[in-house]
């Protein structure tokens, strides 16, 4: 993001509009975001004894819906559905709904849903192994990407999962902007 575009963000966020992105930006966009966040949250916490009694085992493809979509592309064609966790899916549809009003041309870089895979560089299965997790524009908001300097995100995006209260990576981690996730 440019300058001009972190400003932006920290004035939305009520604090000083400097354009440097440091610890007390990235506190106060958190804590924005949890503002913005169901209480109680309706998803578990991230560790992995929650997810498998809340979602199920990783891989469990039983678990999974096939969630109609709009307005949806991938590698440029559309999509007419998103397999995901049947616990996610009326949240995730009520997400998509309200970026197609919103943000359309963010779902014109969908990048996957369901993936039964290990985290990158790890070992532990990835939320998107449970069919509880999304990416968006991948292209320019990679893994090592850090957010806001490097990868470009929008906030309201980020709102938006927010107010699901799904977890945005690159509000939480600094990076990887293009994942959003369904825990606390």
């Amino acid at each position: 993001m440019t300058t001009a575009n972190i400003k932006a963000m920290q004035a939305r966020l009520h604090i000083t509009a400097d354009g440097f992105w440091g610890p007390k930006s990235i506190a106060s966009c958190q804590a924005w975001l949890r503002k913005l966040m169901p209480d109680p949250s309706p998803w578990p916490e991230q560790y992995e004894s929650r997810l498998a009694q809340f979602f199920g085992m990783s891989g469990d493809e039983s678990r999974l819906v096939s969630l109609p979509v709009t307005g949806v592309l991938y590698a440029g064609q559309p999509v007419a559905t998103i397999r995901c966790h049947t616990r996610v899916a009326d949240s995730l549809g009520r997400i998509l709904d309200e970026l197609r009003r919103t943000y359309p041309a963010i779902l014109e870089h969908y990048d996957g849903c369901y993936n039964d895979r290990p985290m990158r560089n790890g070992t532990s299965p990835s939320l998107h192994a449970r069919g509880a997790a999304i990416d968006l524009c991948a292209d320019s908001n990679d893994n090592q990407a850090h957010w806001p300097d490097q990868a470009c995100m929008p906030l309201q995006v980020m709102e938006v999962f927010a107010k699901e209260g799904w977890l945005a990576a690159g509000a939480f981690w600094g990076r990887d902007a293009m994942h959003f996730q369904a825990t606390r």
